[in-house]
């Protein structure tokens, strides 16, 4: 039976007791003015009830349907953000690695090929993951260390990048394109202002249903606390609120050029 059908069939139920009661009602009514016999009192407040009851269950049911409508719509507006922070996924990567891959081409570099192809996957990844509700552990881990081997290829001054793993469960699932933007952060604010001696410590942890993702960089003086709260971290804070509330903790912190953020994921 479809739902239109039961949705037809549950009103005809509905209208059909509530037509009987108020029939029933009213014959009773009549008959204990007319004979005074207790009984047809009895059953006067008998089809009274059903009438009422009916009337509750009608009045309860169309609140449900009211309170349903409007967790389906706040749902509804939950997934529109979600689908809008995802795609803020900065940009800047992508114009920066292509304008290095064009440098490469011109000057013939072998590392040309391994840069397109490191390119394609991260943009694969970003795309057809990213929009998934949840990945594995393992899927994010490798994007990381894609996004960071591209970035190696890519620098010419002394960068180090170090990623520790401590996972118990690499399968566990957790919602992508996360972490990237810490990284991303970390990059941009801090490897990108350093000349020379530039470094990023990343450490994440999976014990149990817990994920603990750390990262340290170093940063230019006056720049790295101009851009803490920017738009990416503005972005983690809103997706983080909307999947995880009260599920999470995002500690940031800033000192003598070290910048410090940490996330903890309660799955």
């Amino acid at each position: 039976m479809s739902k239109n059908c039961r949705e037809y069939f549950h009103v005809i139920l509905v209208g059909t007791v509530i037509l009987i009661s108020v029939i029933g009602m009213v014959r009773f009514k009549r008959l204990e003015e007319l004979s005074g016999l207790p009984i047809h009192d009895h059953y006067f407040y008998v089809f009274q009830l059903i009438f009422l009851l009916t009337v509750g269950y009608i009045v309860i049911r169309w609140f449900f349907n009211l309170w349903k409508q409007y967790q389906i719509l706040k749902n509804d507006k939950n997934e529109a953000e979600l689908m809008l922070l995802k795609s803020k996924v900065d940009p800047h990567f992508f114009f920066n690695t292509l304008n290095n891959l064009y440098g490469l081409a011109i000057e013939k570099s072998d590392k040309t090929p391994e840069v397109i192809l490191k390119l394609s996957e991260i943009m694969r990844y970003t795309i057809y993951e990213g929009a998934e509700a949840v990945v594995s552990i393992q899927k994010e881990v490798t994007y990381l260390e894609q996004y960071i081997e591209i970035h190696l290829l890519r620098y010419k001054k002394d960068v180090t990048i170090s990623f520790k793993k401590e996972i118990s469960d690499d399968q566990l699932k957790i919602a992508p394109l996360l972490f990237i933007m810490l990284l991303e952060n970390a990059i941009k604010h801090g490897v990108e202002s350093m000349i020379t001696n530039a470094y990023i410590k990343i450490n994440l942890k999976v014990k149990s249903n817990v994920v603990s993702f750390q990262i340290e960089n170093n940063f230019k003086s006056n720049i790295q606390n101009k851009n803490e709260d920017g738009i990416g971290l503005k972005n983690l804070k809103k997706r983080l609120q909307l999947l995880y509330h009260n599920k999470h903790q995002l500690i940031l912190h800033s000192n003598n050029d070290v910048f410090n953020a940490m996330l903890e994921i309660k799955l």
